[in-house]
């Protein structure tokens, strides 16, 4: 029920759920987590876009099997599962395949601009 409620929702006005995520929010950097959606990501995009940075987290099929995935139809072929896998051409790609030092690197590095960008609007300040 929830799900369709919110599918109405978001068909009527794509927007709908970006503005209440933003509503009153104040911080320098916002880290929006778990889009599934390219409307959504258009909506930050036409909004915020000299702000806003893209990441992708991805995990091979082999990799989310062997933490128990399994592929269940009407679901994981949904487009809230599956709507970002094409068209988005993400500022950032993190790999978790399981090895921790690759991850490590990857979330350092993104972490590093993170806090680039944090200083840079201190400094601004």
């Amino acid at each position: 029920l929830f799900r369709s409620r919110g599918e109405e929702k978001r068909k009527a006005d794509p927007g709908f759920f970006c503005r209440i995520v933003v509503e009153g929010v104040r911080q320098p950097i916002w880290i929006v987590s778990d889009t599934r959606r390219r409307s959504d990501v258009e909506w930050f995009l036409s909004f915020y876009r000299d702000v806003t940075h893209t990441v992708r987290v991805l995990a091979s099929e082999e990799t989310r099997k062997q933490r128990g995935w399994v592929f269940t139809p009407g679901v994981d072929d949904a487009e809230s599962e599956c709507g970002l896998d094409q068209g988005v051409d993400f500022d950032w790609t993190i790999t978790n395949d399981g090895y921790s030092q690759s991850l490590n690197d990857q979330l350092a590095r993104l972490m590093d601009f993170i806090y680039g960008k944090l200083g840079t609007l201190t400094n601004a300040s």
